[in-house]
């Protein structure tokens, strides 16, 4: 009888392990690891703005504080609906634009060297691993945990159809 109860135990926490999926916990996780990590670089650009204004980079035809101004922005808008999960496909198309961006000026440093010569501790990755992120957000959705999920029951439900037109969000 142990041996059964035993057997039993090991049998349902392995299906708990790897027959269940959370998926939509793992976007929600996701969305706000992603929001927290961009925000946290908004927050320092804000805290040392005088001293960033003249040196960071001239992007798009913009000078120096406008695009500081413009990527502030963007990071903290954008990360605060992605957390919430509110308009989140479209949220993800400014950091998108802005890590590739960001990526083109890291490497542009690079031209004189190999690229294989970049090492993970370098910061010319780092764009790359949000450009990742924020692509699978893209693909995926907000999930059912987020403001765009709910807001789309209140529609659906405001316009008497059923929760099976709602597919995946």
């Amino acid at each position: 009888m142990g041996k059964n109860n035993i057997s039993r135990f090991i049998k349902r926490t392995y299906f708990r392990f790897t027959g269940y999926s959370y998926t939509n916990l793992g976007r929600l996780f996701l969305r706000l690891f992603v929001g927290i990590m961009l925000m946290q670089f908004g927050v320092r650009q804000i805290a040392h703005f005088y001293e960033l204004n003249t040196v960071f980079p001239s992007v798009l035809g913009l000078d120096s504080e406008a695009s500081l101004i413009t990527m502030t922005v963007i990071e903290i808008v954008c990360s605060i609906f992605i957390m919430f999960g509110f308009l989140t496909r479209f949220m993800t198309i400014p950091p998108i634009v802005s890590m590739i961006v960001a990526e083109y000026y890291l490497l542009h440093d690079f031209v004189s060297e190999a690229s294989y010569s970049l090492d993970w501790q370098q910061q010319g990755y780092l764009p790359i691993m949000f450009l990742g992120i924020y692509f699978f957000i893209l693909l995926v959705g907000p999930g059912k945990i987020s403001v765009d999920y709910f807001l789309s029951l209140h529609i659906i439900h405001s316009e008497n159809k059923s929760e099976g037109e709602l597919e995946e969000v």
